[in-house]
């Protein structure tokens, strides 16, 4: 029997997240009333322009330009406007009036999140996020309630669905990234301007949350090594595929142990064997494998995006915070009291796979043998192929592809003898360098 008041909820944005998410309270209210114990009316939802087409259909008079007016008098703010201004400004009111907000914005988060939480906390208030990561899939909750007794080592995650089609294709189909890219326009996984995307600048934004989650320990977007996947070619991965791999962009966060120990965020292309449970992630999904001392390795893999999905990792939060409403006291404040340092990726030990196009002449592996010995890495693995005359960068002299595997060793000295490969008289060209994780 329900007997709390009702429950005011406002939306900040219609786009395709926000409109599932009101049709979804608009047609589900009384069965969402009946878990949470009050009821939910849906007081108002923000938009840019009220005409404007929709996935789904708004009720006119629910629609609204002023954000300012609806997050006045709101009991729960869901935040799906994207961006960082005015979502950050419109955040801070709702906080600061006491209402919990529920947002999907990653780029806000990671930006401004210290801010966001310490307004909750010094209110009473709460703040959800549980879809601005990984979409659909239910990853916040575990680092942040289910895993919180434990210690998190490790997280590898694929949490960019664009790139992941790509480099899908690029490895099932034999598709260019170009041609990849095209087809995930094509079919609506990429935007107009995919930059984001395929410089890895959002899956760097996640890697910042699930750091700061999994290490108790705040870790700010410009501290997370970032490349995207433009310099990964058809070759590469093909290459990979022969070895036993295959190309995957991860978001990668790291317990670094010893005296100068820290955490570390990092999001690169990775080569991943093909007996990991991420190497089978196909498609625009998304899966976040996370690695904690007492509960041992947990996959969490599911749909990264698209608008019902998002909208259910919405809605759990609407409940959450419904029912926090119902049965009274604080907000729960974040957990990023541990303060362990940040560091750079030239902390992080990791494998590298390095291709060589070199001379093909007597002395030349013993030449670059010199340079791993010299950094201080060992090779594990060393396959070598002549390029017939003619074909390779040496022209009419004889050429050989050599595919070195390291073993694990720091990444300031895996760089340091790329850079010194690179200028050595033997070495006429370093076709390749990918990082190898998850073995």
């Amino acid at each position: 029997m329900i007997s709390y008041r009702n429950l005011r909820v406002a939306i900040l944005g219609a786009g395709s997240v926000g409109s599932q998410v009101a049709d979804q309270i608009l047609r589900h209210g009384d069965e969402l009333s009946s878990r949470i114990g009050a009821g939910l009316d849906l007081v108002g939802v923000a938009v840019r322009d009220i005409d404007a087409p929709r996935d789904t259909e708004i009720p006119r008079e629910l629609l609204t330009t002023d954000a300012e007016s609806l997050v006045r008098g709101a009991d729960v703010v869901i935040e799906l406007m994207g961006g960082l201004e005015p979502a950050r400004t419109l955040v801070l009111s709702a906080l600061n009036s006491g209402a919990d907000v529920i947002t999907a914005n990653k780029a806000m988060l990671a930006t401004h999140g210290p801010e966001l939480f310490d307004a909750a906390a010094q209110v009473g208030a709460q703040l959800y996020y549980e879809a601005a990561v990984a979409g659909a899939i239910p990853i916040i909750r575990p680092l942040r309630d289910s895993l919180a007794g434990d210690r998190v080592t490790r997280i590898l995650g694929i949490v960019n669905g664009t790139t992941n089609f790509i480099l899908d294709r690029m490895d099932t189909v034999g598709e260019s990234l170009e041609e990849a890219l095209a087809t995930a326009t094509a079919l609506g996984y990429a935007e107009a301007d995919p930059t984001a995307d395929i410089e890895g600048y959002d899956a760097a934004q996640k890697a910042a949350i699930l750091a700061s989650l999994a290490f108790h320990t705040r870790v700010p977007l410009d501290a997370v090594h970032r490349e995207g996947i433009t310099s990964v070619s058809r070759d590469q991965v093909v290459a990979a595929r022969k070895a036993g791999y295959v190309v995957k962009l991860l978001a990668i966060c790291d317990r670094i142990e010893g005296e100068n120990g820290g955490v570390s965020a990092r999001v690169h292309p990775a080569l991943v064997p093909l007996e990991h449970p991420l190497a089978a992630v196909h498609g625009a999904n998304n899966a976040v494998f996370v690695e904690a001392e007492a509960a041992g390795p947990l996959m969490f893999y599911g749909a990264g995006a698209g608008g019902i999905q998002t909208a259910s990792a919405v809605l759990g939060d609407v409940v959450s915070a419904a029912r926090r409403h119902v049965v009274g006291g604080p907000g729960v404040a974040e957990s990023q009291h541990a303060n362990l340092p940040v560091l750079p990726i030239s902390a992080v030990t990791t494998r590298y796979q390095i291709t060589l196009e070199v001379a093909d002449r007597a002395g030349v592996l013993a030449a670059i043998a010199g340079v791993f010995q010299d950094h201080g890495v060992s090779v594990e693995t060393l396959a070598q192929t002549v390029i017939p005359a003619g074909e390779g960068h040496a022209g009419d002299q004889p050429a050989a592809t050599l595919v070195i595997g390291t073993h694990e060793a720091s990444e300031a000295d895996l760089a340091a003898t790329v850079t010194s490969l690179t200028g050595n008289a033997v070495v006429h060209s370093v076709t390749s360098v990918l990082r190898v994780e998850g073995l």
